[in-house]
């Protein structure tokens, strides 16, 4: 096995991690923090020409105040698929109609709920985790066997430590990113 074959398993590894935090940051806006986000519901599928397509390509989705969300479609004749679709998505949220545009008022968030959202988002934050660490036991297998063929066992050794350095700084974004979110939560 040689260097460019070495340098592609560290590069995969690094992918897997990366791709392993951008999803927890995608789930993470998922988590409700009581504040209005147009995110909760941009990506929701709604009927459109009998195709589903994105809440946020057949309407306007803004933010009238730190708990309000309003929806106003292009369209006045897809506020009922719009509605179904909130309701089929199951956020937690009545939606509001005035025949023009959609509000969706976020209620406060009681302390127990609080704590399962801390809860729901710590879980997430271990579930990249394990992803971080997969990728670097996959890049640590793919080294060893490296070394059984033939690679230099001392620069062996240094790339293990780069991939155990690579995890450390992971881990530990994944850490930031899931006390952020806490503190985000927490915060009335």
């Amino acid at each position: 096995m040689d260097q460019e074959e070495i340098d592609m398993i560290m590069e995969e590894a690094k992918e897997m991690m990366d791709h392993s935090i951008d999803h927890l940051s995608k789930e993470l806006v998922k988590v409700r923090t009581g504040k209005a986000s147009t995110t909760m519901v941009k990506d929701i599928l709604v009927p459109y020409y009998g195709s589903p397509t994105p809440m946020s390509q057949v309407a306007n989705i803004t933010t009238s105040d730190s708990r309000t969300l309003v929806i106003k479609p292009w369209e006045a004749n897809i506020i009922p698929a719009i509605e179904k679709a909130i309701m089929e998505a199951n956020i937690g949220i009545t939606p509001q109609n005035d025949g023009e545009v959609i509000r969706l008022t976020i209620p406060m968030l009681t302390e127990d709920r609080r704590k399962d959202l801390v809860k729901q988002a710590k879980a997430l934050g271990e579930d990249t985790k394990v992803g971080v660490r997969s990728a670097r036991r996959q890049a640590m297998d793919d080294i060893k066997n490296a070394i059984k063929a033939g690679y230099p066992e001392d620069m062996g050794k240094r790339r293990e430590e780069e991939i155990q350095k690579m995890t450390d700084n992971h881990v530990k974004r994944v850490d930031e990113m899931i006390e952020a979110k806490e503190k985000d939560i927490m915060t009335v």
